[in-house]
């Protein structure tokens, strides 16, 4: 009796703690297969037109182009986010690829957020948010004639947040189109990534990571996006150029605040899945990851994909603002 009761108790046991057991390994799959498959959606969304903001940057681009010849590579380069072969696209699926190797990241907590950002960055809605960088950087550079989207205007968004109109300003800080370096002199610059260069040819000077932080314009990535599109490892180097900036001022006894302490004043019309997104200063925090932590389902919201509409045919006929 006593060696049956010892035997009913290990069972019970042994059922107690597997039911404790870590669920995080199969979280990572589970998201893993629900990026991929959301990735894929997306591409065929991108292929088809499907996607607002992409299809307007196909239309911008190729109006400033006619507009402005020489400077059809940089714009070519810009349209290429309108498909599956831009680097907005390319980094998700960089990410998913490498979030399969459990050694990139600090441990299970990190790299579970990791995929369930790229699942969350893959949302349609959420990703035409996105594209409103691309796009407003060739509307800025049509002086006007080409309208905004998801932002309010160029002149609203310097006087309200004090910052200069510099070409391509949206995209600075965005690891899909450079990164910061620092020169011979300790100073951080940002380096645009190929074609992006031609950036460079169009401002005044090389955009310096202290000055832009403490003056740069609103932008999707930097103030609303970067929570979903930068990877632990970018968050890393992006911390590293903070602290190495912040050190250099206080040896010269200056104060020196992160870029994304203050969020920007500029965003309109932006999607449910955008204005859920955590905020821009706890990317690469443990509070940007200790919710995925301890969740225990996913309130997945793919079976919704299909709710995005494309609504090109309401936007096409005000591609053109006139004067």
């Amino acid at each position: 009796m006593a060696r049956m009761l010892l035997g009913v108790l290990t069972v019970i046991l042994a059922l107690s703690l597997t039911g404790c057991g870590d669920e995080r390994p199969e979280k990572i799959t589970q998201f893993q297969a629900l990026a991929q498959k959301r990735l894929n959606t997306l591409a065929s969304m991108l292929n088809d037109g499907q996607i607002r903001n992409a299809t307007l940057l196909s239309q911008y681009t190729n109006i400033l182009a006619k507009q402005k010849p020489d400077l059809a590579p940089l714009l070519n380069q810009l349209a290429t986010d309108a498909t599956p072969n831009g680097p907005l696209f390319t980094s998700l699926t960089r990410r998913l690829k490498e979030s399969k190797t459990a050694s990139n990241y600090v441990g299970l907590d990190q790299q579970l957020a990791e995929v369930k950002n790229i699942y969350e960055a893959a949302d349609p809605n959420q990703y035409n948010d996105m594209l409103s960088d691309p796009v407003n950087v060739v509307a800025d550079m049509s002086n006007g004639e080409l309208g905004r989207v998801n932002a309010i205007s160029q002149a609203a968004s310097q006087l309200a947040n004090n910052a200069d109109g510099s070409e391509g300003n949206q995209l600075v800080g965005n690891p899909s189109y450079g990164s910061w370096q620092t020169g011979s002199n300790g100073m951080s610059f940002w380096a645009w990534y190929g074609m992006y260069s031609m950036f460079s040819n169009l401002t005044r000077g090389p955009v310096y990571y202290d000055r832009w932080s403490n003056g740069r314009d609103y932008s999707y990535y930097n103030d609303v996006g970067r929570s979903r599109y930068t990877s632990p490892k970018q968050a890393a180097a992006q911390n590293s150029t903070y602290e190495r900036t912040k050190k250099q001022f206080n040896s010269q006894g200056r104060q020196f605040n992160s870029p994304y302490a203050k969020t920007r004043t500029g965003s309109a019309s932006l999607s449910r899945q955008s204005t859920n997104s955590p905020k821009a200063s706890t990317v690469g925090t443990k509070s940007s990851y200790a919710k995925t932590k301890s969740s225990s389902k996913f309130n997945s919201t793919y079976s919704r994909d299909s709710s995005f509409r494309n609504s090109s045919s309401r936007t096409t006929r005000s591609v053109r603002r006139g004067k």
